[in-house]
């Protein structure tokens, strides 16, 4: 091999060193441009979230109750599937102080208007299932309960914390916004105008 042919493969490296080189770096130059617009985009949509309000439609979801709890012989249900009914909506967790207040209060409340176009729904907000089960059986809870897997239906009620509950009309619009533990007067009250409509 002759020196010219060495020095022309090495000219040749040395000139496409270069080219890779800034390949490289505009790719990850537009990697880093796509990861900033992606997270600009998703806090505009975060940004446009808002906490459902009274008179809103109540997001819709979907829930898979906890053993030996149902909905009409169901194991799984839509909020959908209960619209023309009023729904009380109950957030709750089995570490919570506040909400063992209200459990028994809601148990007697469902027993009460049970048969009638009235459901109870509770839903475990961040707790772990055992936990939740415990919970239920020390309060002798009847009526529908679910966990809330990854938080993802109290992210879409955009919940304060527990206890919370949303009471829903037959319509399937949020009638009131109950933050911290419900009373019987309001409870009875919100369910029997909602019942009238």
């Amino acid at each position: 091999m002759s020196t010219e042919s060495i020095q022309t493969g090495a000219e040749q490296l040395d000139i496409e060193k270069p080219k890779k080189s800034f390949r490289l770096g505009t790719i990850l130059l537009w990697v880093v441009v796509a990861g900033i617009l992606a997270l600009v985009g998703w806090g505009l949509v975060n940004a446009n979230k808002t906490r459902p309000e009274q008179g809103e439609i109540a997001p819709v979801f979907q829930m898979e109750f906890f053993n030996g709890y149902e909905w009409e012989n169901l194991p799984a249900a839509s909020l959908q599937d209960m619209q023309g009914k009023v729904v009380v909506l109950n957030f709750w967790a089995s570490w919570c102080v506040e909400c063992r207040v209200e459990a028994d209060l809601l148990e007697q409340v469902w027993r009460q208007y049970q048969g009638q176009d009235v459901v109870m729904l509770g839903i475990a907000y961040a707790d772990v299932e055992p936990n939740s089960i415990d919970y239920l059986q020390e309060f002798a809870v009847t009526y529908p309960n679910a966990p809330d897997l990854g938080t993802a239906i109290s992210s879409d009620y955009e919940i304060t914390g527990v206890p919370e509950t949303f009471f829903i009309g037959k319509d399937g619009k949020i009638a009131h916004v109950q933050i911290g533990p419900v009373d019987q007067v309001t409870l009875t009250t919100m369910v029997n105008r909602l019942l009238a409509e």
